[in-house]
């Protein structure tokens, strides 16, 4: 027998959390997260999101032991502002059993039901920030610390259950030695004097701090025109701001601003925390903090989190300021590989920004969708 049972307890929430640390124990490709850093996601008093959204975390029990999680998700922003009545879901993880997923499935929908929503999306996050999207193919490759990572049976489990795919995202790599045979100087040079444009780069996190807020303000407006795109509101962008920017390699930051101080461009990345990761086991004391600490140092790998151009600047060459600006940067480090977030695969434009690179897709996953 089967039972789904709400988690809302710090020490529930925590048996939530840790279950895909049983299902994946002896996973080589599975990225585990920091716990602590969950339950701060989760935590309604901590998680700005919590102002517009709200979430209710469910298991599946059987035979006294948790076989299945999934987050039932609504984002009021989403809802009243832009008028899409979906219901998400997302952190959704279960054993090979069919009745299983069918049953944690069934109370998403029964909420989105009791919401008069009229369809469910998932596996996805709050916002456009979370990780997103069922692993499809590529599962031999190692996760990273902004994926969800996921056995080939999830898949099966979404067709036999009427699920449809809804979205498609396509995850991308290419060798570094690719960016620096790209003749990024000179062109760089020739978009730097035509639009009078100044790139920004940075030794010190406190001197990115003050052009956060029209990052963010500016991933909002590039960012817009893609399907399910909820905008980031100020609380959440302090949140942002506080968590996770002073973790970031300030040389990973870049910025392209013209000669009135206007951002045009901005783009984050990050050194691969995956093995780290792994090595931490989802704690940071006593030695997981050292792992961490260590490969933002040393990672010869590094993921490209975001990247965003202004509206107005589009189809213009931005994009080669900053590479330019990365070369540089990553020449220093010794960087090997560059591997890139889960991306639409309808977004055209950004295939164009990366095709001079040569990438390879070595994975795919997407989010599907069920009427209810």
């Amino acid at each position: 027998m089967i039972t789904i049972k709400e988690m809302t307890s710090k020490k529930e929430l925590k048996i939530f959390i840790k279950f895909p640390f049983k299902l994946y124990k002896n996973n080589n490709f599975w990225v585990p997260p920091i716990i602590n850093d969950e339950v701060e996601t989760f935590d309604k008093n901590i998680n700005p999101v919590f102002k517009h959204a709200e979430a209710l975390f469910f298991v599946a029990i059987k035979n006294n032991e948790v076989v299945g999680r999934v987050a039932a998700i609504i984002n009021y922003t989403e809802l009243n502002k832009q008028k899409v009545n979906k219901m998400r879901f997302g952190w959704f993880d279960f054993i090979d059993d069919i009745e299983v997923s069918k049953m944690l499935l069934k109370k998403v929908e029964e909420i989105g039901n009791q919401h008069h929503l009229e369809f469910m999306e998932g596996p996805v996050g709050f916002s456009n920030l979370d990780k997103v999207g069922v692993l499809t193919e590529g599962f031999n490759h190692i996760g990273t610390m902004i994926t969800w990572y996921n056995y080939p049976y999830y898949k099966t489990h979404f067709e036999k259950l009427g699920f449809k795919v809804e979205k498609e995202y396509l995850e991308n790599k290419f060798p570094f030695k690719n960016v620096i045979s790209a003749p990024l100087q000179r062109v760089s040079k020739i978009i730097e004097e035509r639009y009078s444009l100044i790139p920004l780069n940075f030794t010190k996190t406190k001197n990115i701090m003050p052009y956060v807020d029209k990052m963010f303000d500016l991933f909002n407006k590039s960012y817009a025109a893609l399907p399910s795109f909820v905008p980031i509101s100020e609380i959440e962008i302090a949140y942002f701001k506080k968590k996770y920017i002073s973790f970031i390699n300030p040389e990973y930051i870049k910025f392209v601003i013209d000669k009135d101080d206007n951002m045009v461009a901005f783009a984050i990345t990050m050194p691969s925390f995956s093995k780290a990761l792994q090595k931490a086991k989802g704690k940071l004391l006593p030695f997981g903090l050292f792992h961490l600490l260590k490969a933002k140092k040393e990672s010869k790998d590094v993921i490209f989190y975001l990247i965003g151009v202004h509206p107005d600047y589009q189809n213009k060459g931005i994009h080669a300021l900053i590479f330019n600006e990365y070369q540089k940067s990553f020449e220093k480090r010794g960087i090997i590989n560059c591997i890139r977030t889960p991306e639409l695969a309808t977004n055209t434009k950004i295939a164009a920004v990366w095709k001079n690179f040569s990438p390879v897709t070595y994975k795919k996953r997407c989010t599907y969708r069920k009427d209810i």
